[in-house]
């Protein structure tokens, strides 16, 4: 019987102590899984063992940057006007075609100039006249038999009618309607037989030798452009986008700005002048037009360093203790992959590059690697030509 309550007392101490050892795995997995919750970065090692990532850290870096601002435009040829008859009548057979290119001068509309020939023919007449009686009065005037004033009134008729006969002239080379410079030919808004009346449209005739493209720009890029333009003297590169994606080989320039804004929109017209060699480029066209501006020595770093919180922009900057800490951006440019900052970071600042979500302001880093800024940014697409 002595032996039998020996053995039971002995059963109630060894159950409760293998029960803890059982107990122990199960609380360390819970402790690790409250430490996880409650942000813990752990090593590197940690983390790779875990499939997560480790905490690197990068410095933001200085690169010449190129900023590009995309606008709207209206393609417009630099002149473009309608032709139009000084002189009415039937048209007569025209020899030009539509969309066909010619130079100043050629011949494009005729119009039947029987009419105006015949009053050329009567001036012409008329003044030969005045002239024979010119002639006779001054004759008579050496003889005494009038005076000189009958004369001067001779002289003044004969210029009269010399005056007539070069207006009747004029008239008769109206009906010839020539081009008033080089440019191509737009449709025919009349036909051979047409009567047309003088100033109605004949046809209309673009030279696009270089190509006007009109853009709004905001106020605040319009003071941007007159700040870079006084700064870096013709940094500034106007590029095309055409309607099928495509760059137009040719860059332009701006050629002139408007003199008032638009109260309504906020905006300022602008002009970019394109040459246009291939004649590629068409009146009533439109496409893109694309401001370059290049920074020079801008601060940039990765997007994915970055974190928002309302509306705000932050990093974390790891000191030298390494304690993180939250610093507020502000972000000049948004470019692809990459941010310019314009206040908040230097140079030789360290931020947090991956591992954003693992960090915690405050926290003190034990294990974290350095990422140059050159190799965080190789891949990134932002260096000024």
């Amino acid at each position: 019987m002595s032996v039998l309550r020996h053995l039971f007392f002995t059963l109630l101490l060894v159950t409760p102590a293998l029960q803890g050892c059982d107990k122990h795995p199960n609380q360390s997995a819970e402790h690790a899984s409250a430490g996880a919750e409650h942000g813990d970065p752990g090593t590197p090692s940690d983390h790779a063992a875990h499939g997560e990532h480790a905490v690197w850290l990068t410095t933001p870096a200085r690169r010449d940057v190129t900023i590009t601002q995309e606008y709207v435009g209206r393609i417009r040829s630099c002149r473009h006007v309608d032709i139009r008859p000084l002189a009415g009548g039937y048209l007569e057979p025209i020899t030009v075609k539509e969309g066909q290119r010619v130079k100043a001068g050629d011949l494009l509309f005729k119009i039947f100039p029987a009419a105006y020939q015949a009053r050329v023919e009567a001036e012409r007449a008329e003044a030969e006249a005045a002239r024979i009686e010119c002639a006779n009065a001054r004759k008579l005037v050496e003889s005494n038999v009038i005076s000189a004033q009958e004369l001067s009134l001779a002289e003044a008729k004969l210029a009269q009618a010399e005056a007539r006969v070069r207006l009747a002239e004029v008239e008769l080379g109206f009906t010839s309607v020539r081009a008033p410079f080089d440019g191509i030919i737009d449709r025919f808004e009349e036909q051979h037989g047409s009567l047309v009346d003088e100033g109605d449209v004949l046809t209309t005739i673009s030279d696009n030798s270089v190509m006007w493209v009109y853009f709004n720009v905001p106020e605040a890029r319009y003071l941007e452009y007159v700040a870079a333009e006084r700064d870096s003297a013709g940094d500034q590169a106007i590029e095309l986008l055409l309607a099928n994606g495509q760059k137009f080989p040719e860059r332009g320039s701006i050629g002139a700005i408007e003199a008032d804004f638009d109260n309504e929109t906020g905006n300022i017209a602008f002009r970019a002048d394109f040459q246009n060699p291939t004649y590629l480029l068409r009146n009533g066209q439109t496409g893109k037009v694309l401001m370059n501006r290049i920074v020079r020595d801008a601060i940039v770093i990765p997007q994915r360093a970055t974190f928002s919180v309302l509306a705000k922009r932050y990093v974390y900057v790891v000191g030298e203790d390494g304690i993180v800490r939250q610093r507020e951006i502000a972000v000049d440019r948004e470019l692809e992959d990459i941010f310019v900052i314009r206040d908040g970071l230097a140079d030789v600042d360290r931020i947090v590059l991956e591992g954003v979500a693992q960090v915690r302001d405050g926290q003190k880093l034990e294990h974290y690697e350095i990422r140059p800024a050159e190799e965080a940014l190789s891949k990134l697409k932002f260096y000024a030509e």
